[in-house]
């Protein structure tokens, strides 16, 4: 039997986040649109199509998901400034396999490729999939540690250090869950590189891209497949940076056939197909006419919200800090005692939780995987309704003076 540990997330906001008049700041999707919002996104909507077509007989569809989905996929790395290899080719939909959510597409990358003898170099911290999967799988996995005084930016120096003559795949998570720091283009380009250098697989969970609102966009970091590496596979989904979670549809994209053809005779095991009425949404949203204008909505919240945030921590200095986040919708954000030393963080959540009604995560227990460097963190979800994460800074500022002044 597999032994796989608790997957810590996924468990507390199972547990808290229907708490009776929870404010939920743990939420890490853009703000959740309706299929009636959906449709006020389209440019053309006098001439639209439905979302949906309710004539279309409800077959298992398309086994890897339809031409028309993974075109419109295909079109949203065709608008990174660098997005062809080093032959001038374009991401097709040959190279692309959709998945049910970027968790599937994540589980499906490990267990096609990776196994006992192998050895995973994962950046941490990080959204605990990347590195409890393959652990299960039996394979060596060394933690690639983000340090705050570097910013939370990985340190390539430090991975050429670690990579050993069985290292099979480097992983990355870009922009990063929980901190939202962004790998710099120049970063990015020395990661490859190095990955190509000694023939290892690269795969970069980019579930928040193209997320980035604080970047100016000639600086923000094109997704790790267009940087002319074959062996280079990533993930993603319509949950984060498209606010459309309850669809379930997230893919996996590679340049490499051998491997796109290992995913999906892996696929076959677990997932014949997406639905098909998941599928038509998501083709919908990813559409010429949609996709502009959602992605600007998004991003409009994004910053929107992160100017509150960012005014609470500084009204809040002596109690919390952080690397403020440049993409994404997460902060990874440090609440200490008034003597300075940081809470327990899993009591101060449950505490809060309790007393305010706000709910977030704690680090240590979420995202520190026994590392006592995070101690005191939490991680806010801020691209939530402004009037919920409005709410919930008022009661968390009215706590911290009652608790922590």
């Amino acid at each position: 039997m597999v032994k796989i540990p608790p997957f810590e997330v996924e468990q507390w906001m199972d547990r808290y986040e229907n708490t009776p008049g929870v404010l939920n700041i743990a939420e890490t999707c853009c703000s959740s649109i309706s299929i009636n919002q959906l449709v006020r996104f389209n440019s053309a909507r006098q001439d639209a199509r439905p979302v949906v077509d309710f004539s279309i007989p409800l077959t298992y569809g398309s086994i890897r998901g339809s031409d028309e989905l993974r075109r419109n996929i295909a079109a949203t790395y065709s608008e990174d400034n660098n997005t062809s290899t080093a032959d001038g080719s374009p991401l097709s939909p040959k190279d692309i396999i959709v998945t049910q959510g970027a968790i599937s597409a994540n589980h499906l990358v490990f267990y096609s490729l990776v196994g006992p003898g192998d050895h995973v170099i994962c950046v941490f911290p990080t959204y605990q999939q990347l590195y409890s999967i393959p652990e299960s799988l039996e394979a060596d996995v060394s933690l690639w540690k983000l340090k705050r005084e570097n910013g939370f930016v990985p340190d390539v120096a430090e991975l050429e250090t670690m990579i050993k003559s069985n290292t099979k795949m480097i992983v990355i998570n870009n922009p990063n869950n929980p901190t939202g720091v962004t790998i710099p283009k120049e970063v990015l380009v020395k990661i490859v590189e190095l990955a190509r250098k000694n023939d290892i697989i690269l795969f970069s969970d980019e579930v928040y891209r193209p997320l980035f609102h604080s970047i100016e966009p000639e600086d923000s970091p094109p997704s790790a497949i267009s940087m002319g590496y074959p062996k280079v596979v990533v993930t993603s989904s319509m949950s984060k940076a498209w606010a459309l979670a309850g669809i379930r549809v997230g893919w996996i994209a590679s340049r490499d056939a051998s491997m796109i053809e290992a995913f999906a005779s892996a696929r076959d095991y677990t997932t014949i197909s997406v639905s098909q009425l998941d599928d038509q949404i998501a083709r919908y949203a990813l559409s010429d006419t949609v996709r502009p204008q959602l992605l600007a909505r998004n991003l409009a919240l994004a910053r929107n919200n992160l100017k509150l945030l960012d005014q609470f921590v500084r009204d809040h200095s002596t109690n919390c800090s952080w690397v403020k986040p440049t993409a994404g919708t997460t902060a990874f954000v440090q609440f200490k005692c008034k003597n300075g030393t940081p809470v327990d963080d899993e009591a101060f959540c449950k505490d809060i939780l309790d007393k305010a009604k706000v709910m977030f995560l704690p680090g240590t227990r979420c995202f520190g995987h026994g590392e006592a460097s995070f101690n005191g963190f939490v991680r806010i979800g801020y691209v939530n309704e402004t009037d919920v994460l409005r709410q919930a800074l008022e009661e968390l500022d009215a706590y911290i003076t009652e608790h922590l002044k």
